[in-house]
């Protein structure tokens, strides 16, 4: 008689937890949730792998883009510029009573220096040359940004943009940003772009392709990637005019258009932003490269009006500059390799230049756009 009652009040205690259990499930799961708070600085990186079917069945390699537009200040500088913020804070450069941050840039670094220190409480002053595509002034102007426009010239000019912004961030105290020899560049492409594009594609990447303004980008993920595995081909991709081929391939950073005289008045001639140079930097110091292209201009409108077309895909001068470098690289090592290049931002920025074609009749570029359903191929590669 004992031993069932004792039975009954286990059965009835064993009911009870369990419907005490399910009633606490029901309860959690109709309770309010909380939404994730984040800022705009967490949502920088982590950006898609897109896999380009037109250009990988062309070429027979697979052919994948990281798509860095879609960070929201638009572009790859976006990682940048929170790494150099981020270590500036960290090292006491920036705080509540030092705000303002100087840099020289061709625009999208400074749209992103902008939009990145607004949201949290530090000023911009951005200088940079006078002969830009005009949708980046206004973007900057826009968001509050101090702008100081100066002559294109070359680097080795007192004038040049970017001595013009360290040299003024001396006088005022204020903290140079310093994007071409700022180690936290390279630093945040090892760190973040490179372990993004070895963890999407399983570690089973052949190629990278990357075009080098600063150099942050191809350094960071170059020693990365070939840290994980050595055998990675790395490929810069480089537009007309700059001499970085030159010194991957040759070992001379040089180039015809920088003979005597002509580099003082005259930076490299190309139309396209943000991409090539005539001088090694600290950060492309740290790069791991085995081979270089040259892109035409030709080559590079050639490819932007075919990704549009076929990918759907408005991209800015250097991502074209990168696909085609990709395909050239799918020739040069055959057919069955992974390739990986980067799209750091979209075309709306250089409607005025570079899809504009008085721009580029004025500039000697003769172009109309093919229609590139009845002629799908890329003969435009050279």
């Amino acid at each position: 008689m004992e031993s069932q009652k004792l039975k009954d009040v286990a059965l009835i205690a064993t009911s009870a937890f369990t419907v005490y259990t399910i009633a606490k499930k029901i309860y959690q799961s109709i309770q309010k949730k909380q939404i994730e708070k984040k800022k705009l600085i967490d949502l920088i990186g982590n950006t898609h792998l897109i896999y380009l079917e037109s250009l990988s069945k062309l070429t027979g390699c697979e052919i994948y883009a990281k798509c860095e537009f879609m960070n929201p200040g638009g572009s790859i500088k976006d990682r940048t510029c929170k790494q150099i913020i981020l270590d500036a804070i960290k090292d006491g450069e920036l705080s509540k009573e030092k705000k303002f941050i100087y840099e020289g840039t061709s625009g999208s670094t400074g749209i992103s220096l902008t939009q990145l220190g607004n949201s949290m409480g530090f000023q911009t002053k951005i200088f940079l040359p006078d002969d830009l595509a005009q949708e980046k002034y206004l973007i900057l102007e826009t968001m509050k940004a101090i702008l100081v426009k100066v002559k294109p010239c070359s680097i080795v000019d007192s004038q040049h943009y970017c001595k013009l912004a360290e040299n003024q961030a001396e006088v005022d105290g204020a903290f140079f940003s310093d994007q071409f020899e700022n180690l936290s560049n390279f630093k945040v492409h090892y760190n973040s772009t490179a372990k993004e594009i070895y963890t999407q594609t399983h570690g089973q990447i052949d190629i990278f392709v990357s075009g080098s303004g600063t150099g942050g980008t191809i350094a960071g993920v170059s020693r990365y990637i070939k840290s994980k595995k050595p055998q990675v081909k790395v490929i810069l991709a480089d537009p007309q005019g700059s001499s970085l081929r030159n010194k991957v391939n040759y070992g001379i950073c040089y180039t015809g258009e920088e003979a005597e005289g002509h580099r003082l008045k005259h930076p490299f001639d190309t139309i396209t932003e943000g991409i090539g140079l005539n001088r090694q930097t600290d950060n492309f110091n740290e790069a791991q490269i085995d081979k270089a292209f040259l892109v035409t201009d030709e080559e590079a409108l050639e490819m932007a009006h075919f990704l549009i077309q076929n990918e759907g895909l408005f991209l800015g001068s250097s991502s074209a500059v990168n696909a085609c470098a990709a395909v050239k690289s799918a020739r040069l090592y055959g057919k069955g390799k992974t390739i990986v290049t980067i799209f750091c931002d979209s075309g709306m920025r250089y409607l005025s230049k570079f899809y504009n074609p008085q721009y580029l009749e004025s500039k000697g570029r003769q172009y109309t756009p093919k229609d590139y359903s009845k002629e799908f191929n890329l003969d435009f590669v050279l």
